[in-house]
């Protein structure tokens, strides 16, 4: 349960996918003047080292982050670009920010940050790496936190349900949980990434029917979903999916910008 480490995998495919659609969430929500909450179930370290041995083992980085930047995906004025600017310019070139720094590189003093990561060296890292931006964090199940912080205060906000899906049990878990956290805070926006996995995965079944089960309960809500090339031979993560219920103005927009990107891909 506590052996995911994101390290092997930050700037890959899917973490493009997920934090350019984060980013793209926040900015917009940041452009009225209102405070918000922002809040992670599964927080990780929150900052990655793109030159480090994790890293450079999987070449996952390689394949993402570093190939769309050499592609040009992102204008310099959007804002997953510029939160990635933000980083490297105070941590250096080869840092890569995972969701809570993304996050803390677009909001404002008046918004207001909670984390919850449950892994003991991961808690202490994301600590370190948010120690500028403040932020409360939890050493908890992100589960259980998220059900029990909201509605937050402010009530306008967005919580990002991220977890590594290692437990089998999350397939049935998570869509019960986005359901009792619709009900308590109808107005929040509530994100769920998980993976798109190969048939041949044993939780592949699982998986697709918790997106269909999650389209049928909230019919209104965006599903975004991207395919690319496994990171190496046999890799059962063949694309990446947000489902998020009430999507800011313009968010489908960039989920759709993002998967004729990722589409070509497949032949560039």
């Amino acid at each position: 349960m506590l052996s995911y480490q994101h390290a092997y995998h930050a700037g890959n495919l899917a973490d493009v996918h997920k934090h350019a659609l984060l980013a793209a969430m926040l900015d917009y929500m940041t452009r009225k003047e209102k405070p918000l909450s922002y809040l992670e179930t599964h927080s990780g370290r929150g900052l990655y080292a793109l030159d480090g041995a994790e890293a450079r083992k999987t070449g996952e980085a390689a394949a993402g982050i570093e190939t769309v930047e050499r592609l040009g995906w992102f204008a310099p004025d959007h804002p997953y670009t510029r939160a990635l600017k933000a980083v490297r310019a105070a941590q250096g070139r080869a840092a890569y920010p995972g969701s809570p720094l993304i996050a803390a590189s677009l909001l404002r003093p008046i918004d207001s940050i909670q984390l919850c990561e449950l892994h003991p060296q991961e808690f202490a890292a994301l600590k370190a790496a948010m120690a500028p931006h403040g932020g409360v964090f939890h050493q908890k199940d992100g589960l259980a936190m998220a059900l029990a912080l909201c509605p937050p205060t402010p009530r306008r906000g967005l919580l990002l349900i991220d977890p590594s899906w290692e437990v089998k049990s999350d397939y049935d878990a998570i869509p019960k949980l986005i359901g009792q956290v619709a009900r308590k805070w109808n107005v929040g926006v509530i994100a769920l990434w998980y993976p798109v996995l190969a048939p041949s995965v044993p939780v592949a079944a699982a998986q697709a029917a918790m997106v269909k089960g999650l389209r049928a309960a909230h019919p209104e809500a965006l599903l975004s979903e991207v395919r690319f090339p496994p990171a190496r031979e046999g890799h059962g993560m063949i694309g990446s999916g947000m489902f998020v219920l009430n999507p800011p103005w313009g968010l489908e927009g960039e989920a759709q910008r993002l998967a004729k990107l990722f589409a070509g891909l497949k032949t560039s």
